[in-house]
């Protein structure tokens, strides 16, 4: 289906005031990620409850005890989370993605800026709802960028939630029509949609990267190509020097880390 829009996104904006008196009582948690290299603080976001309060139950659990950074890309992120690491050396495995899953909380005031945590996901492809792992995370290391950089941000993820709405439109008809009891066919399931789409179109508004997120992004870093598609759900405050040790250690061309670096425990230190 090259042919085709091929991905889905739904524009989320969930609980965008949160209460100090939400359920849990986690808000403002911060907590030391303990590695085999170092230590980073990550504070939580208030804003993304359903993330926080997960994150802050496998903790609890001691979940990510022995847990491997297995995926590792400079100038992009580093990734951990996979359970199955904890016994296999993360370059001897596949990436599975295959605990369970929660769903997004996409905030457009959180942002792939360098130094972000967020939930991996499987692709939109597989995964139309853009619904997180639950236990799977990166931290983003991310470059510099220029507003020209930054523009083409900008048409990268419009095109991209374009292509995806349009791919939903086709899955909800197909869907429709095959729960009737009908046969599915294919031109009437992308007519159908088109009409849609079109509709759709017309009150669209672009996606545009804030002044403030863009002097961030020139100024700092990040990775922006990913905002309002993954959830951002917490930041580093403190080791961010780790981050980048971890980030420049030497991979396959798999992305895989020639040296496994573990997260040796997780410790809450304020919630």
């Amino acid at each position: 289906m090259d042919h085709y829009f091929k991905k889905f996104i739904i524009l989320l904006s969930l609980l965008f005031a949160i209460s100090c008196n939400s359920p849990g009582g986690n808000e403002n948690t911060t907590l030391i990620i303990k590695t085999t290299v170092g230590d980073i603080t990550i504070k939580l976001y208030d804003g993304t409850p359903v993330h926080r309060d997960n994150f802050i139950k496998l903790v609890n659990s001691g979940f990510y005890e022995g847990v491997s950074f297995h995926r590792i890309i400079k100038s992009f992120m580093i990734q951990a989370g996979d359970p199955e690491t904890k016994t296999t050396h993360a370059s001897n495995m596949p990436d599975s993605l295959k605990t369970y899953t929660i769903p997004p909380e996409i905030n457009s005031l959180y942002f792939h800026k360098k130094g972000a945590l967020a939930a991996a996901r499987q692709g939109d492809d597989i995964n139309p709802g853009m619904r997180s792992s639950g236990t799977q995370f990166y931290i983003v290391q991310g470059e510099k960028l220029s507003d020209q950089d930054l523009n083409q941000a900008e048409q990268k993820i419009n095109s991209n939630i374009k292509q995806n709405r349009f791919s939903f439109f086709l899955k909800s008809v197909s869907d429709s029509i095959r729960s009737s009891g009908q046969t599915v066919n294919d031109s009437k399931v992308q007519q159908i949609a088109s009409i849609k789409m079109f509709q759709y179109l017309t009150s669209y508004q672009d996606y545009k990267i804030s002044d403030e997120q863009r002097n961030v992004y020139k100024t700092t870093g990040g990775t922006p190509r990913l905002d309002a598609t993954y959830t951002v759900f917490g930041e580093v405050t403190d080791g961010i020097r780790i981050v980048d040790k971890i980030a420049e250690t030497p991979t396959d061309s798999e992305d895989k880390p020639i040296s496994d670096i573990k997260i040796v425990k997780i410790k809450i230190i304020k919630n």
